[in-house]
């Protein structure tokens, strides 16, 4: 029977719940313009975005078009690797440079002799909004290359346990029809259409297991728990119907992840951790900056656990985020890490040499530094509009394509619930032009708020939704 497009619009607009065949031809002609349908108009797939956006879909209607575009262009074989696959999508954040410590993390714990080798091949996207790009900040080393083949992907996955690289013009052009067309017809927040975007991309990586991490708070996409709480239950739910073990943490975004938010200096910020805890390394971080990168490491050791643990090489998430810890402390993880951008960099010298004194890499045109009004306690910000001000600096991009600045962002220097006096220096901006510093100042400024009494921590992890089988 054929398939029509106004068909499917209409009978989701009305309410009623598409069958597979629905969905598979609407997807189909959407991408080859052709098939078992007529090709669906750019104005009926934003029609049917908006019916889905207003009328959300079942659990199997989900399923259902997540399989449609993850199959709706070529998909990463990786049972030839012989491994357990796993990896790690945030939902975005401030500061969230996670995936930089726990690839290498993986792959490190998944050679370790003795049960099955894990791996991880990453695919990772861009700055989008407020929030910064893995692709982005990998970037910034000298001569790194995010846009590989598949076969040149998975030979480096083989060698190195993970390669950390973009999506494919092949790889699931479903999504890239709809995302564009979302952004343009308010749709982007749909929890339902957010979850077949991330989860049919995760899913085309052919992965045996994925962990989510879903933000929450005042830098996250989802700022309010309970949306955060469905769009996690509707990846976990998803991602289990397709065959891949999935978990999903729900993690606290107050504040930027670390110490630092930017391109450049979210790089340097991991590499001085892989150097700090590194035997073989002669470098130490002060006390004082291991205390503002706490979260950052506990958060990037806890999902790494959770990939250990569904990979079977630990007996629990927290045994593997033990694990992952030692990989940190044995210089494991860093081994890999320079493994991985020795194959993917085109100027190895010149990487090398970026990775081994970072911070005399970063080389910033102007440099502010945001101070304390009053003393107390730092008890609140706007984390979305730091993250606005660390685009603003140059980080960041206003439309696709624009360029990003390798050396704009900023240095915290101060956690919430920490005590200030008057004049300490709060935050560092940084940017390669002195103009763009006075909007970014007045963003951070305004939104820091410091009161006389120390507010109550907020959990770092707030909670985990498990898969049937987590």
């Amino acid at each position: 029977m054929a398939i029509h497009p106004i068909d499917v619009i209409r009978h989701k607009r009305d309410g009623l719940v598409l069958s597979d065949a629905e969905i598979e031809g609407f997807v189909h002609a959407m991408v080859e313009r052709q098939g078992p349908a007529d090709a669906p108009t750019d104005a009926q797939i934003a029609a049917l975005l908006m019916a889905i956006f207003l009328r959300g879909l079942d659990a199997r209607e989900l399923a259902a078009l997540t399989q449609a575009m993850r199959f709706s262009g070529e998909t990463l074989d990786t049972s030839s690797l012989g491994a357990f696959a796993v990896d790690k999508h945030s939902t975005g954040g401030v500061g969230d440079n996670t995936s930089l410590l726990i690839a290498p993390m993986v792959a490190a714990a998944g050679a370790m002799p003795g049960g099955v080798r894990l791996c991880d091949p990453m695919i990772s996207g861009r700055s989008l909004g407020h929030t910064g790009g893995t692709l982005d900040k990998l970037e910034t080393i000298p001569g790194f290359r995010t846009q590989l083949g598949l076969d040149e992907f998975l030979a480096i996955v083989r060698e190195c346990g993970f390669a950390m690289a973009g999506q494919t013009p092949a790889l699931v052009p479903a999504d890239r029809i709809l995302y564009a067309l979302r952004d343009h017809t308010g749709t982007v927040e749909s929890p339902y259409l957010i979850t077949a975007s991330i989860m049919s991309k995760k899913l085309a990586a052919g992965l045996n297991g994925l962990v989510l991490d879903v933000k929450t708070g005042s830098g996250a996409f989802m700022a309010k728990l309970e949306d955060a709480q469905l769009l996690a239950r509707l990846m976990v739910e998803t991602g289990e119907r397709a065959g891949t073990r999935t978990v999903a943490l729900l993690t606290s975004m107050d504040q930027p992840l670390g110490r630092h938010a930017g391109n450049w200096v979210e790089v340097m910020e991991c590499v001085k951790i892989f150097q700090h805890f590194a035997p073989e390394c002669e470098f130490s971080l002060e006390a004082e900056k291991v205390r503002l990168s706490a979260d950052l490491i506990e958060l990037a050791c806890a999902l790494a656990g959770w990939m250990i643990y569904l990979g079977g090489r630990a007996a629990t998430p927290e045994a593997g985020a033990k694990v992952a810890m030692g990989t940190l402390r044995d210089g494991s993880a860093y081994e890999r890490f320079l493994r991985m951008v020795r194959m993917q960099s085109e100027d190895v010298a010149g990487a090398m040499a970026a990775l081994a004194e970072p911070e005399a890499f970063h080389r910033p045109g102007a440099t502010r530094v945001v101070r304390a009004e009053r003393a107390g306690y730092l008890v609140e910000m706007d984390c979305t509009q730091v993250g606005w001000a660390v685009q603003r600096l140059g980080a960041g991009r206003a439309r696709p394509g624009d360029a990003v600045s390798a050396n704009a962002g900023i240095e915290m220097h101060v956690k919430l619930g920490d005590a200030v006096e008057v004049g300490q220096a709060v935050v560092t901006l940084f940017s390669e032009d002195e103009g763009l510093l006075a909007e970014p100042e007045e963003m951070v400024r305004e939104t820091l708020r410091i009161a006389e009494e120390k507010p109550e921590p907020e959990p770092l992890i707030r909670e985990v939704i498990a898969g049937g089988r987590g």
